[in-house]
């Protein structure tokens, strides 16, 4: 199965790194938040992955195209013009890099890799945001239920769009953020059926907006209640807050060995 993760915006909110590069290629532990995320997913065996580029894409792909690079001991004989990889580990990885656009919103980025995803279920996440979610325990949720779209729903202090839940994880209504609320949101690490495509209708397509608010419309988007650990890289703040959760040791997320 197929994961698709959407890192092609701006990252506005940090400013302070993301003025050099795109906020997934932000560092925790001299690693990419992309890394972190694919090594969650890895680890539940999901090793797939289609990420929806914008600003500064080059970045993401240089890394990719320089993985042995950053994760071997290399030698070069300049003289002989050769490069010599030592001990080299490779992860279990195919990633797929699509130009989804500077400027296109986030339904219209899902829509611009539907060719890759093919007419199957996939995983959909955001690049800026890592957790401790039993990815395995989704799916099983996502097939249980029948509907186009899970999402992952996370207790806290309201800054993203609103879930109204209901029995069974029932999504009534999915509502855009208001400061003076704190309530169940909208987390990432989603499941879709190919229907998802039916509610993009283009590079326009705000997905939060339109897309997951007609699904809850129309009885198609579920909630999986997930009450373990949950961070979004949105600020430097909480940039920093993940580097020290890192060095600590004892790093939430980091479901693997």
């Amino acid at each position: 199965m197929k994961v698709v993760i959407l890192a092609g915006g701006l990252g506005t909110r940090i400013s302070e790194e993301s003025h050099l590069k795109p906020k997934p290629m932000i560092e925790i532990g001299e690693k990419p938040i992309l890394w972190h995320i694919m090594k969650e997913y890895s680890h539940f065996g999901f090793n797939e992955f289609i990420i929806c580029l914008g600003y500064k894409q080059h970045l993401v792909k240089e890394f990719f195209a320089d993985y042995y690079l950053y994760s071997s001991d290399v030698t070069f004989d300049l003289s002989q013009n050769s490069m010599e990889v030592h001990n080299h580990y490779a992860e279990p990885w195919k990633v797929t890099l699509v130009d989804t656009g500077l400027r296109t919103m986030t339904g219209g980025r899902i829509g611009r890799v539907r060719d890759y995803i093919g007419n199957e279920t996939f995983m959909l996440t955001y690049g800026d945001g890592v957790s401790d979610v039993d990815i395995k325990k989704l799916l099983e949720f996502h097939r249980s239920h029948g509907r186009i779209g899970t999402l992952t729903a996370i207790a806290v202090d309201q800054r993203f769009g609103v879930l109204d839940i209901g029995e069974e994880g029932r999504i009534h209504e999915f509502s855009e953020k208001d400061e003076k609320d704190s309530s169940v949101v909208n987390g990432g690490y989603m499941v879709f059926e190919p229907g998802i495509f039916d509610y993009i209708k283009g590079d326009e397509t705000v997905f939060e907006k339109e897309s997951l608010k007609k699904l809850a419309h129309d009885d198609e988007l579920r909630a999986f209640l997930h009450r373990g650990f949950w961070k979004c890289m949105d600020t430097q703040r909480e940039k920093e807050e993940l580097e020290r959760l890192w060095a600590s040791g004892d790093a939430p997320w980091k479901v693997w060995k």
